[in-house]
């Protein structure tokens, strides 16, 4: 409750003092005024008492609202004024009996027990789904294609040494043209989940891995402000000149899990609904 500041009443007016010299004249009957009725003022103190009273009301059931959402369910983060999409609202899904979630106090391995799929990113409102993408297991074909073909038979054999378990993917494409993907590999052990993406990443003799298509790299740094205590981001923008399109992308190294975020769009790949994409698969894999 907000602490209420008491004023003081005004002190009665006073009488001016008679000028020097001025002749003072006793006062005489005076006339009764009419009297006011005070309905229209109770009124009013009525009507702005009740306006008062719904205020509050709503005031306390946006924060009981707030105060009531469970731990396990993320915001869909949907403003549309500042070009983010309306993404439904998401929540974790449920454990199989026994298990623990990653980054959890007996799950010391940081594993996912979650199926795989149920973590992937829903499609944003009003979003046309790949039909090849849509949700479920993908092979390892399908996965390879995000890269050169000239450093396919490269990741192929990284991933082969990394003990990789299984990939889901989600694809789709809004009405602006903006085309996400989105894949979930998980891993035997965070080791393995490391030593892949430090391999992908590496700049070293087997060169970076790019996406298809794309010839050069910058980091991104829109993402640099995004802070998760378990996780961590990597975040690349297409360097210029580039093509018809440009594409961004990012991974989120996730315990046994790691993801990777792909748009690319006509003319520039917008940064907002990328930054939003990004930070919301990180948060069902966090």
């Amino acid at each position: 409750m907000t602490e209420q500041t008491l004023t003081q009443p005004a002190a009665a007016a006073q009488p001016d003092a008679p000028a020097p010299g001025q002749q003072v004249q006793a006062p005489g009957p005076v006339p009764e005024k009419p009297r006011k009725s005070r309905r229209p003022l109770l009124r009013g103190i009525a009507r702005w008492t009740a306006a008062v009273l719904v205020l509050a009301g709503v005031g306390t059931g946006t924060a009981m609202g707030i105060t009531a959402m469970e731990r396990s369910e993320v915001p869909g983060l949907a403003t549309e004024s500042d070009g983010r999409w309306e993404y439904p609202r998401l929540a974790l899904p449920a454990l199989p009996a026994g298990t623990l979630r990653p980054y959890t106090e007996g799950n010391d391995g940081e594993i996912h027990h979650a199926d795989l799929r149920q973590l992937l990113l829903p499609a944003p409102k009003g979003a046309t789904v790949d039909p090849k993408l849509d949700g479920g297991w993908v092979g390892l074909d399908t996965y390879l294609a995000h890269f050169h073909a000239d450093d396919r038979g490269a990741v192929e054999e990284a991933l082969a040494e990394s003990a990789l378990r299984h990939v889901a993917a989600r694809g789709w494409t809004t009405p602006d043209g903006t085309s996400t993907r989105v894949y979930l590999m998980r891993f035997t052990s965070v080791a393995f989940a490391e030593a892949f993406k430090d391999d992908v990443l590496d700049t070293g003799t087997r060169g970076s891995r790019l996406p298809d298509g794309v010839d050069g790299e910058t980091v991104d740094s829109s993402l640099r402000d995004a802070r998760f205590s378990y996780l961590s981001l990597y975040s690349f923008d297409e360097r210029k000149p580039y093509g018809p399109e440009q594409t961004r992308w990012a991974y989120i190294q996730a315990g046994d899990t790691l993801g990777l975020v792909v748009q690319s769009r006509k003319g520039e790949a917008l940064a907002v609904p990328f930054q939003q994409t990004v930070v919301l698969q990180a948060q069902l894999l966090g």
